[in-house]
């Protein structure tokens, strides 16, 4: 049976992934994926309601063993990998999730994550200024990677000398996230986080012995009646806010230029009108996603538009293809940076939502602004690649001149 386009290992479709997706919608928007071995969801109502559903998870371990949900069981060299990530909640339930959640968010608050603004702001102006005295350069590498990274770092209170590991450390680990990861990238994954882990350990610890001003040491200080994050749990949270707020970050910033230059006349708009900010970072999220596909394992049999999924079986949510619908989006495949309302789903939805939303929509608008501010003339030297990756979605570069 035709999958209709959807190839996620194809270069043509992971550098345009939305005409497959339309089809998708419209004629197979829940089919099996037998490459992959996913059910893939493609239309917003349904993916909509599988992220608040329950019955599903970013994780089977709580309820069932590898062998009943018919996976193999993980190689023996994966567990320093596992280990880290199921210390945090990105992978793991309730009540596990609930509970880390709660802790975490009593360190990592709205109030201190408004306080990096001037932080953000400095660092965003910074690199722009950077890139526009020299008259261009790549806008991922010099402006896209080292914000969020540098932001992340000072909120962890990681020292400015040891910044430059941060970058190579997340891009491995996140390698393990993409669909079937040879083993080559898996043991990289495995290193990454053996070093990351005794990085971040050490450096915990030294707060927990001197306090400072930075959220390690909050995480760290954080009690909720008598319950406190362990070494590993604190550990295992702050990889968390690295990977997830990092590489997201920097492709959300990538595709999103890359969509204003191929929509001049949206592009000028924006420079026209700074006020326009905060909704075009929302329409650049929803236009090209940077976090196109999340899965969750089926814990209890669902049926999904009239077609029966069974326990055990692992779905693919097709992101990117649901900030398409246009039974939720008017025209949504055209580029309108003052789109309202926009109820994208770049960032989740349910108990998943991701914590680090609020961080990254000020990362972005700040980045946005100091670029139209102080590169006013920025356009493209030439038609970037795409990584080969789907899971997360970006580009390998993008070169543009002032």
């Amino acid at each position: 049976m035709s999958d209709l386009g959807y190839q996620p290992w194809a270069a043509e479709f992971v550098a345009d992934p939305y005409p497959a997706f339309a089809r998708l919608r419209e004629e197979r928007p829940v089919f099996f994926h037998e490459p992959t071995g996913q059910w893939v969801i493609s239309r917003y109502e349904d993916v909509d309601a599988l992220l608040r559903d329950r019955r599903l998870g970013r994780s089977y371990l709580h309820v069932a063993g590898h062998e009943e949900f018919g996976q193999q069981p993980e190689a023996e060299f994966l567990k320093p990998f596992w280990d880290l990530i199921r210390a945090g909640m990105l992978d793991v339930e309730p009540p596990t999730h609930t509970r880390l959640r709660r802790l975490v968010s009593k360190a990592f608050t709205a109030r201190m994550v408004e306080g990096l603004r001037p932080t953000i702001r400095r660092l965003a102006a910074e690199l722009a200024g950077t890139l526009a005295a020299k008259g261009g350069g790549d806008l991922l590498a010099e402006v896209a990677e080292p914000l969020p990274v540098n932001v992340i770092a000072e909120m962890l209170g990681v020292p400015a000398a040891d910044r430059p590991l941060l970058r190579p450390w997340s891009a491995d680990i996140c390698g393990m996230y993409e669909l079937n990861p040879p083993e080559e990238v898996q043991r990289t994954a495995v290193r990454a986080a053996v070093e990351f882990s005794d990085y971040l350990r050490e450096l915990a610890r030294s707060r927990r012995r001197e306090p400072r001003d930075d959220l390690i040491s909050a995480l760290a200080q954080v009690v909720d009646e008598g319950d406190r994050l362990t070494e590993d749990e604190l550990i295992g949270t702050c990889v968390l806010l690295l990977n997830a707020g990092h590489e997201a970050t920097v492709n959300a910033t990538g595709n999103g230029w890359w969509a204003l230059f191929r929509n001049p006349a949206e592009l000028e708009r924006l420079r026209g009108d700074a006020s326009l900010v905060p909704t075009a970072v929302e329409e650049l999220l929803r236009y090209d996603t940077p976090a196109p596909m999340f899965e969750r394992w089926v814990l209890e049999d669902i049926t999904v538009a009239g077609v029966d999924i069974p326990r055990g079986a692992e779905v693919a949510l097709q992101f990117a293809s649901a900030n398409r619908d246009p039974a939720v989006f008017d025209d949504p495949d055209r580029l309108d940076l003052a789109r309202d309302p926009n109820p994208h789903i770049t960032f989740g939805l349910g108990i998943h939502y991701c914590l680090g939303a609020p961080l990254a929509r000020i990362e972005l608008a700040e980045s946005l602004s100091a670029l139209l501010r102080l590169a006013p003339g920025l356009r493209p030297v030439s038609a970037p690649e795409w990584k080969p990756g789907f899971v997360l979605r970006g580009l390998r570069s993008l070169h543009v001149e002032c």
